[in-house]
């Protein structure tokens, strides 16, 4: 890997593109590095698991609208849509905005968390629509996605948005642009401009997890993904863009980031070198914000030890800042702690997710979330009860650069109304490429299986899985088969009626 500074330079000096970051991503983009096996066989896992929780949110609210929305949207030569006949095609972008939104809707797909927060799961549906509508191969979309996930992890790694309240599909813009440039095997010069275009339009604030979380929460990644695709399109008529949008005068770093005196510093492998970054992510068994996924497995450890719940006096959670200031109490926002709050904010409050959890010793995607469940007076005593903190251990461990001591975990401290204190803690979740049971291809398929159930027929489940893990197989125009079909009467519409 290669340590690259990343500063802002006045308009004075003329920065060659091939000193900007953006070119430097535009030419692992562009390169020929070989596909390790092992990243082959996750982007296959991911796949499985972006279809899991996209068709288990296929007739929630959002999914609904975006969905009608891209069906006004054909295209003969387009893409499919998640739960729609496969011989029904889309414009790729509209395609890409519905998948993306199913995908993202439960909370419940893959994640990597450094310097900053990111799914690089939300690349993947707008790779395949273009590669559906493009009719590439599943090498090809491999290859696409693999490239994908190198940018977005690295630019994680090396850039912060979250310190600025910046949201984090600033950094999927440029990866998913990088991507599409693999993919469609674009020369550098225009997956660079495609870059650029794609991160000065997708530049949005984090009010989208902030306070009363909405259902843009699940759109935001498709909608980034959505003006990546487009970026790529002008790219690829020869049009240009913002530039240099990392290092110029006044670019993102030094208008919206830490300013003109800034320096990043970003890895990335070298030309040709094998990307391998998609191995540092994980996904989540349980639908809930990734830092909640260690203390769900505590919470479900506790409540096989705590006898009787009703007397609990406090909880106190010590844990990374990152947790304790984005879904702890150190957010500061009542709606965390707020019965009647919307679900997209529950799963982000650990304080809700841990009471739920140790009260009913599991967790379930829908289940847990119900307006009754958050109502339970039970559950609301546990919830106002408990108290995140920072301690500088844990928040040390989260940013520790080697992938198998890097810990989201945390350190629970429950104390009965007797005086009696139980502790329990845990470095990793359970399902965690380093935790006790790692997610292995059987988990992602047993994922699917349980969230499909009743929502897709056995013999479309099994033609799937059997699809997707033959991928390096398909030939070109064969990657319509990567779409998920349902009943057409299962499916339901939004009577409200937008402009399309």
């Amino acid at each position: 890997m290669i340590i690259h500074k990343v500063k802002v330079y006045p308009s004075k000096i003329n920065l060659p593109k091939k000193k900007q970051l953006a070119w430097k991503i535009a030419e692992i983009a562009s390169d020929n590095a070989k596909l390790n096996n092992k990243c082959i066989e996750m982007a296959i896992n991911r796949i499985i698991d972006n279809a899991s929780v996209a068709a288990a949110s296929l007739n929630r609210k959002s999914v609904v609208s975006s969905r009608q929305m891209a069906l006004k949207h054909p295209n003969k030569n387009g893409a499919t849509l998640f739960g729609i006949n496969s011989k029904l095609k889309f414009d790729c972008e509209w395609a890409a905005w519905s998948n993306s939104t199913a995908v993202r809707e439960l909370d419940f797909h893959d994640t990597f968390l450094a310097a900053d927060y990111s799914h690089p799961g939300d690349n993947i549906s707008p790779l395949i629509a273009v590669a559906q509508q493009k009719k590439k191969s599943g090498l090809d979309l491999l290859r696409g996605i693999i490239t994908a996930y190198e940018i977005q992890v690295n630019l994680v790694k090396g850039i912060c948005l979250h310190k600025h309240k910046i949201d984090h599909i600033a950094h999927l813009g440029p990866s998913v642009a990088a991507g599409l440039g693999s993919l469609l095997k674009l020369n550098t010069e225009t997956i660079y401009q495609a870059v650029q275009q794609a991160l000065h339009t997708t530049i949005s604030t984090r009010q989208s997890r902030k306070g009363e979380i909405s259902s843009w929460k699940a759109y935001a990644p498709a909608h980034a993904g959505k003006l990546a695709i487009e970026a790529v399109d002008r790219a690829m008529r020869g049009e240009g863009s913002p530039s240099p949008i990392y290092e110029g005068e006044d670019s993102i770093i030094a208008r919206i980031l830490d300013g003109k005196n800034a320096l990043y510093k970003v890895p990335l492998p070298k030309k040709n070198q094998e990307k391998k970054a998609i191995l540092e992510t994980y996904t989540k068994e349980y639908s809930a914000e990734y830092q909640a996924q260690a203390l769900i497995d505590i919470a479900k450890k506790l409540n096989k030890k705590i006898k009787n719940l009703k007397e609990i006096k406090k909880i106190d959670i010590f844990t990374s800042h990152h947790t304790h200031n984005v879904i702890g109490t150190g957010a500061k926002d009542p709606q965390k702690m707020d019965p009647n709050a919307s679900r997209e904010t529950l799963d982000h409050s650990i304080m809700y997710i841990f009471a739920v959890a140790l009260e009913d010793g599991k967790w379930h995607h829908l289940k847990s979330y119900t307006k009754s469940r958050a109502k339970r007076k039970s559950t609301i005593k546990i919830w106002h009860s408990i108290s995140t903190h920072e301690d500088k251990k844990w928040t040390k461990k989260y940013h520790h650069p080697d992938p198998k001591k890097k810990s989201f975990g945390a350190k629970v401290i429950v104390t009965m109304s007797n005086g009696k204190k139980l502790t329990e803690q845990l470095e990793k979740a359970d399902a965690h490429p380093y935790g006790s049971r790692p997610f292995r291809i059987n988990d992602y398929i047993k994922k699917f299986i349980t969230l499909t159930d009743k929502i897709i027929n056995k013999k479309e489940i099994f033609r799937f899985l059997k699809t997707v893990q033959n991928l390096k197989k398909l030939k070109a125009g064969q990657l319509f088969k990567l779409n998920i079909q349902v009943n057409k009467k299962y499916l339901k519409k939004n009577k409200s009626k937008g402009i399309f």
